[in-house]
């Protein structure tokens, strides 16, 4: 499957991890993953984001790596915001 060097695919495929974490820790099982620790889930999802992003530059797919890196800097500043600065 080839994937398209895109921004709207990046930001769509960066929006995977997160959301699917969100659903996870706060629907699923009500912060009872990383009780001491919020924001947690949110930052392994950007580790692994950032992972995917190393692959893509090196396969020369730099749009969709550039969208996915937006949303992991958003996802950061949110995941700062709520749940570790706010507690």
């Amino acid at each position: 499957m080839q994937v398209k060097n895109n921004l709207v695919v990046g930001l769509l495929l960066g929006l995977i991890l997160p959301l699917s974490t969100f659903f996870l820790a706060e629907i699923a099982f009500k912060n009872q993953l990383f009780p001491a620790k919020p924001g947690a889930p949110y930052l392994i999802a950007v580790g692994i984001n950032l992972v995917l992003i190393r692959f893509l530059y090196k396969a020369k797919i730099d749009r969709t790596a550039i969208g996915i890196l937006m949303i992991c800097f958003v996802v950061l500043v949110l995941a700062f915001i709520f749940k570790i600065k706010l507690r």
